[in-house]
């Protein structure tokens, strides 16, 4: 997972909370937010996956939202 496909994953999945889950949620799994943690360089997936734990994210909407569409 990229970045940008990290940063549409959250966006999809939380909507208009996504920018103060991403700044203020630290997460315990990593021991920081998830912005810092991007700034860090820890693995946008990584990242991903322990917010979704954290915030109690379905299983079936944890894998490959955010991910571009195939190009044609």
């Amino acid at each position: 997972m990229r970045r940008s496909e990290f940063l549409r994953a959250v966006d999809a999945e939380f909507g208009g909370s996504a920018s103060s889950l991403v700044s203020d949620l630290v997460l315990p799994g990593i021991g920081r937010t998830a912005r810092e943690a991007l700034d860090a360089g820890i693995a946008p997936g990584e990242i991903w996956a322990s917010l979704c734990a954290e915030m109690d994210v379905p299983a079936e909407r944890r894998y490959g939202v955010g991910t571009l569409a195939p190009r044609r």
